[in-house]
């Protein structure tokens, strides 16, 4: 998943980055608004963490356009904490609002949160290659064959699904389909994802999960 972080305080910028990459995510920086809107000329992202105080448009004017205009979940982050800046925020779309200084592991949950929440906003039904999944229904077909998967195996795979042809960062699977607060190993993750890759090949589908060393995971279609 790609995030954006605009923030006008290069130290902010280069923390937040930090601790996105290492947890997978791919980040794009800007110091200024307008640098975040051209650079969102040529890039897509998933969510942009956007400082509230800076230099020429604010944050909050920022905010409505990446909202409303490109439909891009937004977080700020802010010195300020008075209610009625926290109500100017939601009031121009952001998804959630951070007030500096601020834990590294809160913003990090906070992102996962967002995300998730917008994941489950999008289509109930998701078609991939031979592969359909009702999220509704928890029913999953390939090649028009109704096959029974366990939940978590079904909420990893309609993730990548979602997402087909992006990776997605092996934190952001655990966080779905455990919880911020899961304390298991990634040896568990290992193993569902290889039940899964035996479930698409025995039932003939047209997709499958290709491993990205170091980062995560993500589905192809395959003919």
């Amino acid at each position: 998943m790609k995030i954006l972080v605009v923030d006008d305080d290069v130290y902010i910028q280069q923390l937040v980055s930090i601790h996105l990459i290492r947890k997978g995510y791919q980040v794009l920086k800007a110091e200024h608004a307008e640098e975040a809107l051209a650079i969102l000329e040529e890039n897509t992202v998933d969510l942009a963490i956007v400082d509230v105080m800076m230099p020429g448009m604010d944050g909050f004017e920022l905010t409505k356009i990446l909202s409303a205009d490109l439909k891009i979940p937004v977080i700020l982050l802010t010195a300020k904490g008075q209610l009625d800046d926290k109500e100017r925020g939601f009031l121009s779309g952001s998804e959630d609002y951070i007030v500096k200084p601020f834990e590294v592991k809160e913003l990090l949950f906070r992102v996962a949160v967002v995300l998730r929440r917008v994941e489950r906003a999008m289509e109930t039904v998701i078609k991939v290659g031979n592969l359909m999944m009702e999220r509704k229904s928890f029913e999953v077909v390939i090649n028009q064959q109704t096959i029974i998967m366990p939940l978590k195996e079904f909420e990893l795979l309609s993730l990548l699904a979602s997402r087909v042809s992006k990776i997605t960062p092996r934190a952001a699977l655990i966080e779905h389909a455990w919880g911020y607060d899961y304390e298991g190993n990634e040896q568990t993750l290992n193993t569902h994802i290889n039940r899964i890759r035996d479930r698409l090949k025995k039932h003939g589908s047209t997709v499958e999960i290709q491993t990205v060393r170091g980062i995560g995971y993500k589905l192809e279609v395959t003919q």
